[in-house]
């Protein structure tokens, strides 16, 4: 099972993202992600650095790190603008970049709202997220589908994608193994309040579980630096 962060990039400055990226890849861990929102979940008054410019950064600034989105949604740029942007990253950093998608839901409808962008039906969205994965899956580019409906689900099973599954236990990640791919992120048990010897051991263990499951990733919220430390090392056990 591979081993990913997710980027310190609620933030007005990108250099602790950067660092992080390059710490990761130094320290041997397989990829780096960033969510796609225009601020933290809940907190408008807060800052987020935009997903592709700095996913840009992380090409230019590492060299054999996987890298990605987990998620972007679709229906904050035209379609064809999401997949020229993945393509892009391509260019800069061949057979190192992810595509994780999603529909969005309810709970990132206010980012849209703010600045004046359509909501579509869900099933509209759903169309336009099978499209992106097939013609994104059809240049070569790894696709992980943010899964949680069972019809998005099924849109990621029928395009090929990855389904991603945000905090599953590792009973559903092995009842979903069967069908296809499937990749797990969220925060790690122990992880919350910096990495104690007692929260290590939880979160390797959980790890673990995840890997006997069939789990192909596990990606963490943001561990912290010691953190990074901490999957790196658990990375030799998985």
């Amino acid at each position: 099972m591979k081993l990913g962060v997710i980027l310190p990039h609620f933030s007005d400055v990108a250099t602790p993202a950067l660092d992080a990226a390059k710490r990761a890849e130094n320290l041997g861990l397989d990829g780096v992600f960033v969510y796609d929102h225009i601020w933290p979940m809940g907190r408008p008054d807060r800052p987020a650095l935009s997903a592709f410019p700095l996913l840009g950064a992380v090409a230019a600034v590492t060299s054999t790190i996987w890298f990605g989105s987990l998620v972007a949604r679709v229906g904050l740029v035209t379609e064809q603008k999401l997949i020229s942007l993945f393509v892009s990253l391509e260019r800069m950093a061949p057979a190192r970049v992810i595509a994780g998608l999603g529909t969005g839901d309810s709970m990132s409808t206010a980012e849209n709202q703010a600045y004046g962008i359509a909501v579509e039906p869900v099933a509209k969205r759903r169309q336009i997220l099978m499209r992106c994965c097939l013609e994104l899956g059809s240049k070569g580019i790894p696709v992980w589908i943010g899964a949680g409906a069972a019809p998005t689900s099924k849109v990621a099973l029928g395009c090929g994608a990855a389904l991603n599954v945000w905090e599953a236990e590792p009973s559903k990640v092995k009842e979903l193994a069967p069908l296809g791919e499937v990749t797990w992120a969220g925060k790690l048990p122990g992880m919350d309040q910096g990495v104690f010897r007692a929260g290590t051991k939880m979160a390797v263990a959980h790890l673990q579980s995840l890997a006997t499951a069939g789990a192909s990733w596990a990606v963490s919220t943001w561990p912290g630096a010691a953190g990074l430390v901490v999957l790196a090392g658990a990375r030799q056990s998985l």
